[in-house]
């Protein structure tokens, strides 16, 4: 009897892994629309909020999207108009111009936007986390001048470079 209990289970766990391939929503058009909410950023000075907005949306052109970050409301409004465009959509490479001459590449991996950047003595990873009715917006704050060294005391033990986190952001923005 056991053998056929494995055998059912095998088959249920291969089905359920088909079925949930099959719902993977398709970047980036199962995610286009605007997101509202607060964005928190925690750092050494303690923690602020802002509203923000996170919109994606198509163009008239094949694989070039807008993708615009709105911090602050009415006079603080900051808005920030940049341009998603696809490299190799197959293997989730996109750019992200800033429309200034600043190009930031970007990995995508099924719902998940990744960039990592160094600007101005810092280092800044962010994620972008889509859901059906929300996204996830995260950014961490290195300053490259703070890293820590480890390690390298033999040749099996190879240095290791730390860098202390100084600034995490994260928003929670509903779909509207």
């Amino acid at each position: 009897m056991k053998p056929l209990f494995y055998l059912i289970a095998i088959i249920f766990t291969i089905q359920f892994s088909i079925a949930q391939e099959k719902n993977v929503a398709s970047f980036p058009d199962a995610y286009f629309g605007v997101y509202t909410g607060n964005l928190v950023i925690h750092s050494e000075k303690g923690i602020k909020n802002y509203p923000m907005e996170f919109h994606l949306l198509p163009t008239d052109s094949i694989g070039v999207y807008t993708y615009t970050i709105v911090y602050g409301k009415e006079e603080a409004r900051q808005e920030r108009k940049y341009t998603l465009k696809e490299i190799d959509k197959s293997k989730g490479n996109y750019i992200l111009d800033e429309n200034n001459g600043i190009l930031l590449d970007c990995k995508v991996i099924e719902n998940k936007m990744f960039f990592l950047f160094e600007v101005m003595d810092s280092f800044l990873t962010t994620f972008v986390t889509f859901n059906s009715d929300h996204l996830i917006f995260e950014i961490v704050v290195t300053n490259t001048k703070t890293k820590k060294t480890s390690g390298g005391t033999d040749e099996d033990i190879p240095e290791v470079y730390s860098y202390p986190i100084s600034v995490v952001q994260k928003a929670v923005l509903n779909k509207q």
